[in-house]
């Protein structure tokens, strides 16, 4: 068709002009670098946790720079809060004088309760500069309850909705009628302590609590007395929300007292905890999580090649969840503004490697299934053996998200 340049109109040269700038626009975000902040325990008792997760995430965010819907670049800068909440609130300044808008912890839901309250206040004070706070395993369910902020979201399954899990899976087992608690002495394992009594309670009012008692967290370098304590009540069964180096040396002095109960927890994948368990406590220690050492899939090829690369294994997988999701928000928000990028992450659903994933608008908590998992040898089915002990995790429940989901009493406050 014959065109002749001199004879366009000037509003058709305006119409060309918007659609290039609309078009630009849209991809506003391609090739960005985003920063992410990492604060947690780099050093101390649970300092093996906090490199574990550090490398995770540097690991999974090179395979995401390579493709993601946003087209944006991550890159995580580590700080190391030592476990303190006042640390952290120190080093989220840190954070954002370096102009850092998104903001990742998990480990110390005392931590967790301290950051989502100073980036609220934070953001209230500096409209235009708002910061997001990515929860990847700080589990106290007040944080997306009568303490949710618009500007944390949780990628963990919360204390109530393992223990609504975990409890479901107790019912069934007749020879569960003695339970010790025995938790760490701060948010979390005070919450771990008031579900399972509750849950219990409803599910299975026969099983009797003989004991209950609260240690300082990562301080208890021996758990003999602990577990003296757990042999004179009678207890059939432990459950604990502990992890790190308090369940590692828990279940070490167990196996040293030739304690023979069942061990109902939340985190006996994570660094340590394997060895300390070995070849013991086969068909006896069980955990509860979002995932376990043999999902199969995609996630369990990167989990193989990262166990290759660290002479390490990859736990928190919670990690690929955050930048599947935040990338895809990016890309539907066009945006890698904080602001546009909350509101595209409310609702948001995406196939995560777990199962369809959604983040809940009304509290920010990532909906899931949940597994449950026993030690045991690992075998010709469940191969992947963590801390090469020769022993696994191996799959026995899935629980739909719907069968863990907890109502919310969270009141939002929402921007403007």
């Amino acid at each position: 068709m014959f065109d002749n340049h001199a004879t366009r109109s000037p509003l058709r040269l305006i119409a060309a002009a918007t659609l290039v700038l609309a078009a630009s626009g849209a991809y506003a975000q391609k090739g960005e670098t985003v920063k992410l902040a990492y604060i947690d325990a780099l050093s101390g008792l649970m300092g093996p946790v906090g490199q574990n997760q550090v490398k995770t995430f540097q690991f999974l965010a090179e395979k995401y720079n390579k493709s993601n819907p946003a087209g944006v670049k991550f890159e995580i800068v580590p700080f190391d809060n030592k476990l303190s909440p006042a640390e952290s609130l120190n080093l989220l300044k840190a954070a954002t004088d370096q102009g850092i808008r998104y903001i990742m912890q998990g480990n110390g839901s005392s931590v967790a309760l301290a950051l989502s309250d100073a980036v609220t206040k934070y953001n209230e004070r500096n409209p235009g500069k708002e910061i997001v706070y990515l929860n990847y395993s700080a589990v106290d369910p007040d944080l997306t309850n009568s303490k949710c902020s618009y500007w944390h979201f949780r990628f963990d399954a919360d204390t109530s909705m393992k223990m609504e899990a975990l409890t479901t899976f107790m019912k069934d087992q007749p020879d569960v009628k003695k339970v010790f608690l025995l938790n760490q002495n701060y948010a979390h394992g005070h919450q771990v302590a008031k579900y399972a009594k509750e849950m219990l309670g409803r599910k299975r009012p026969d099983v009797q609590i003989v004991g209950e008692d609260l240690h300082p967290l990562a301080q208890v370098r021996d758990f003999a007395p602990y577990v003296a304590k757990i042999k004179a009540s009678g207890a059939d069964t432990v459950i604990t929300g502990n992890w790190g180096s308090d369940l590692a040396l828990l279940v070490k002095a167990a196996n040293e007292a030739g304690y023979n109960g069942k061990f109902f927890t939340y985190y006996t994948g994570v660094t340590g905890t394997p060895t300390a368990l070995g070849q013991g406590g086969a068909g006896r220690v069980f955990q509860v999580a979002y995932s376990h050492y043999n999902m199969g899939g995609d996630i369990q090829k990167v989990a193989d090649e990262y166990n290759k690369k660290f002479s390490d294994d990859m736990y928190t997988l919670s990690v690929d969840h955050i930048l599947r999701m935040v990338s895809q928000a990016m890309a539907n928000a066009k945006s890698t503004d904080p602001v546009k990028v909350a509101a595209a992450l409310e609702g948001l659903t995406v196939k995560g490697f777990n199962g369809d994933v959604t983040m809940r608008k009304t509290d920010h908590q990532l909906q899931q299934p949940l597994f449950i998992s026993v030690w045991q040898k690992a075998d010709a089915k469940y191969p992947y053996s963590p801390e090469k002990t020769g022993m696994t995790l191996a799959p026995v429940k899935m629980y739909d998200s719907y069968v863990s989901s907890t109502p919310t009493s969270c009141q939002m406050k929402r921007p403007g």
